[in-house]
C-alpha cells in the first residue's frame, strides 16, 4: 500500500480567500484512518463491482421504470441534510454536466445516492463547471468537475477534464470507502477529496438531490 503523503490545494473555484490545504491522498487516508482506499484510483475507468453490495447497485435498471419516475427522497437523501443549505442557479452547461455525472454513475452500476454524493462534491469543488487551468488563480494542478490532480495520480489533464472519466475516478474512490452508503454526504465526499474544509460538501446536498432526481428520471 502506498502511504505517501501529498499536498492538495483548495478547489480553484474557492478564490476568496485563496488558502492552501494539505491533506492525505486516497492512499494516505487508508494509513491514518483505516478507510479502505487505493492510490491512483483513476488509472482504470471500467466499472468494478467488487465490494459493492447488490442492494446499492443499479440492478437490471429496476428502479428506472419507463424513464419517467423520479427516485424517492429516501434513496437520494437517506440520512437527511446536515446544516444550512446553499443553492446556485444552474446553466445549461452545468445541467449537462449533472447528466454526465448521472450517466457515468449508472454505467458504473451505482445507485442514486452515489450520484447525489458525486454531484454534491462537484458543486463544492467546481460549481459543476468542467474547469480547465485558471492560470494564477488555479488550484495548483487541479482541474475538471472534481478538481482532481494529475500529480496525485487521478489521470492526465485530458482524462480528468472528461466528465465520464472524472466521475468514474471519483466513484472508484467512493467505492473504496468502507460503509460509504451509510455515511453523511460530506463525510463520504471528504474521504475521497481530503479537503481542508471537510464540512463544506454538506451544504449542497438538497440541490444535489434535486438535480439528480431530475437527471436520473431522464437518463
Amino acid at each position: 500500500m502506498n502511504t505517501k503523503l501529498f499536498s492538495r490545494w483548495l478547489p480553484a473555484i474557492e478564490q476568496t480567500p485563496i488558502i492552501r490545504r494539505t491533506g492525505l491522498g486516497v492512499a494516505g487516508l487508508a494509513f491514518v484512518t483505516g478507510a479502505v482506499a487505493a492510490p491512483a484510483i483513476a488509472a482504470q475507468t471500467t466499472a468494478e463491482h467488487v465490494g459493492t453490495p447488490a442492494s446499492y447497485s443499479v440492478m437490471a435498471d429496476r428502479d428506472h421504470q419507463d424513464g419517467k419516475g423520479k427516485p424517492s427522497r429516501d434513496k437520494l437523501v437517506p440520512h437527511g441534510v446536515q446544516g444550512a443549505q446553499s443553492r446556485i442557479d444552474i446553466s445549461d452547461e452545468q445541467a449537462d454536466n449533472v447528466k454526465e455525472i448521472v450517466k457515468a454513475t449508472r454505467k458504473a452500476g451505482l445507485d442514486e445516492r452515489a450520484a447525489v454524493i458525486a454531484v454534491g462534491t462537484s458543486l463544492q469543488e467546481s460549481k459543476l463547471e468542467n474547469l480547465g487551468h485558471l492560470g494564477a488563480r488555479n488550484d495548483h494542478d487541479s482541474q475538471g468537475l472534481f478538481q482532481q490532480r494529475p500529480s496525485s495520480g487521478w489521470g492526465t489533464v485530458e482524462q480528468i477534464t472528461d466528465p465520464e472519466y472524472a466521475t468514474t475516478a471519483f466513484l472508484k474512490g467512493l467505492r473504496q470507502v468502507d460503509g460509504w452508503h451509510e455515511l453523511p454526504l460530506t463525510v463520504a465526499a471528504q474521504k475521497v477529496q481530503v479537503s481542508a474544509y471537510p464540512d463544506a460538501y454538506a451544504k449542497w446536498e438538497n440541490q444535489a438531490a434535486d438535480l439528480v432526481a431530475d437527471a436520473w428520471a431522464r437518463s
